[in-house]
């Protein structure tokens, strides 16, 4: 990937290439519990290189404003959430949840140009979600599985990852890592544990790769070796423009991820745990709340991981050596930013010498690249439909013979309408 690729693919602030195409889709913004209260404390938050604040009305409504007054630039964290608005501590101006300047108390007349930016919210999943983009060009909801399930059956958290958006992104995408960074771990996470799976991924780290390219994204076949006549295929679904989905092990819950920039060297890290057609059980549930699985521990009263860059991610070079932690670092979530975020906030894409393993991350790039370019000459972007979102991932053994494509073109169209296919 040469400079100039590079560049658009990594920075998403207003006005830039990538940054313009993400703001053409709904953007998971905060946890819906972070601003739980109606007239409750407002929320700085900061997503594509936009500082804003996240509040609740009187009416419970949510809102997402510029965190900036308009009249001297304070930023209304300080102001005072009440009778359907932020006000100013500074000099009393008032916005509603529409960033419409409501008041004025100086000059009363002024009010019309005093209005500030703020964007569109729903809610889905326990996320307050955002539309960023131009107006009249707002898409429908979404629709991933996960989005459209009640609360019981999901799980939702979030983390801080100290990199950009693209490395942590395909760090979901490439399934190849998985039989290494997290080789000593499954065995013993109780999202994992006691599946056939492990046994084909633990011995196999030489996957071969087959990528369908569709048009929500890609859905990334990986192959390793199965039983004596088949082979195990992990089967991952990357939907545009920052979705994954996991292959999901045995009878555990399944799951996924988004991939969120915050600024062009850190971005938010979801990752959701769900059961189609059940609630999460009380135990699967004190279990991801305790960080297990693809979650994670934080330090407190933050979303900031508590092993982090700080602490060398509290590495244990004993638990290394002693096949309990293949980096020597514990924790999914955690083992893959320590080596993700170890590139540096922008990872040198010039200085990469890509392995046949990369195949799908090469076409993740190319795709977006492709659409960010091709968005500035006036060709709208792809998956735009949602209801085109109503797909899974799998974990599937198959005869050698058969081709793992032509299975899931039977099986992973609209596979939310059918059997949850994992190992």
């Amino acid at each position: 990937m040469n400079k100039e690729m590079s560049e658009i693919l990594v920075r998403t602030g207003s006005g830039t290439k990538m940054g313009n195409l993400m703001r053409r889709y709904w953007v998971p913004v905060l946890l819906s519990n972070e601003i739980a209260e109606a007239d409750g404390p407002q929320v700085r938050v900061q997503i594509l290189g936009e500082k804003l604040l996240a509040f609740r009305d009187s009416e419970g409504r949510p809102g997402l404003i510029d965190e900036f007054c308009s009249h001297r630039g304070v930023s209304l964290y300080f102001g005072r959430n009440e009778e359907n608005g932020i006000r100013c501590s500074y000099h009393g101006l008032k916005f509603d949840r529409n960033g419409k300047c409501v008041e004025v108390p100086s000059a009363p007349q002024t009010c019309a140009r005093m209005n500030i930016k703020s964007y569109p919210c729903i809610e889905r999943a326990g996320m307050l979600w955002a539309y960023m983009g131009p107006e009249g060009k707002m898409p429908a909801p979404p629709e991933l599985e996960w989005c459209t399930l009640p609360d019981s059956h999901v799980f939702v958290s979030k983390r801080l990852q100290e990199c950009n958006y693209l490395q942590a992104m395909e760090g979901g995408i490439d399934t190849a890592h998985v039989s290494y960074v997290h080789k000593y771990e499954v065995d013993e996470d109780p999202m994992h544990k006691g599946t056939k799976a492990l046994d084909y991924i633990k011995a196999d780290g030489n996957v071969i790769f087959d990528i369908e390219r569709t048009d929500i994204g890609m859905t990334l076949f990986g192959r390793r070796n199965g039983e004596a006549d088949s082979y195990y295929w992990r089967i991952t679904q990357f939907l545009f423009p920052w979705f994954t989905l996991i292959p999901p092990f045995g009878e555990h819950s399944l799951a996924g991820h988004v991939w969120v920039p915050i600024d062009d060297h850190n971005c938010w890290a979801w990752s959701i745990n769900f059961h189609p057609d059940k609630p999460l059980s009380a135990e699967e549930r004190c279990d991801l709340e305790a960080g297990k699985g693809i979650h994670c521990e934080y330090e407190p009263g933050t979303f900031r991981p508590k092993a982090n860059k700080d602490n060398d991610y509290l590495i244990d070079r004993v638990a290394q050596r002693e096949k309990r932690a293949y980096s020597g670092v514990f924790g999914f979530a955690i083992q893959d930013a320590s080596l993700q975020e170890s590139m540096g906030p922008i990872q040198n894409h010039e200085a990469e010498r890509l392995l046949p393993t990369d195949k799908a991350i090469v076409m993740a790039r190319r795709m977006l690249h492709e659409a960010a370019v091709n968005l500035e000459l006036g060709i709208e972007p792809p998956a735009l439909n949602s209801s085109a979102q109503h797909v899974r991932a799998a974990g599937v053994l198959l005869d050698r013979n058969i081709s793992p494509v032509q299975w899931g073109e039977q099986h992973l169209t609209d596979s939310t309408k059918q059997p949850v296919f994992s190992v």
